[in-house]
């Protein structure tokens, strides 16, 4: 069974009709890629990541870690962070899905790096993290989050539940040991 199957979840290539007309789906060679195409109206089914914003918060109590409620990985730590909304930008999702994961209020600082994230069985995500500083709010779960709890970087859990959050915490202990931000590697 595949995550998909496990959790429930669709992806792009099981839409088998065209969402416009009805059209049956065919796969066809486009822009040098295998694509689903409807052959009544044209419509190109492209298998586009979904994008996800969040927030790397760190203060003299540590770094800020939320414990998942609900599958996928559930019960595993991550930053706060989640889907963002068709009408908001990826730094009105990262204060929003923070407020709702921590109850905390905050301010992005900077950028910090973005990661393509292949290992949530629910989609492909382009993860965008920022830099960001509580300003208010009170410390609570909420959300999807049964815990929220800042963390010594030397002390931080093991069960980190997507990859791109464990590279990214990497990055953000080099980071603030040389002063110098993820590129592309």
């Amino acid at each position: 069974m595949s995550g998909n199957e496990e959790y429930g979840y669709l992806e792009a290539r099981d839409f088998k009709f065209c969402p416009w007309c009805g059209g049956v789906l065919a796969e066809k060679k486009l822009d040098g890629r295998n694509r689903h195409a409807c052959a009544s109206c044209g419509y190109v089914w492209y298998k586009n990541p979904v994008p996800a914003a969040g927030a790397i918060i760190h203060n003299e109590n540590g770094l800020l870690l939320v414990k998942r409620k609900f599958p996928p990985k559930e019960n595993d730590w991550c930053l706060p962070a989640g889907f963002q909304e068709y009408d908001e930008s990826p730094v009105e999702c990262c204060i929003r899905e923070v407020k709702e994961e921590t109850g905390l209020e905050i301010k992005i600082d900077s950028l910090f790096w973005n990661y393509k994230a292949g290992d949530d069985p629910r989609t492909m995500v382009v993860l965008i993290l920022y830099l960001a500083s509580v300003t208010g709010g009170r410390q609570n779960p909420g959300d999807d989050a049964i815990e929220v709890e800042f963390f010594d970087l030397d002390n931080i859990p093991p069960n980190i539940a997507f990859s791109a959050h464990i590279k990214a915490i990497s990055q953000f202990k080099n980071y603030l040991d040389k002063g110098v931000l993820p590129s592309y590697d």
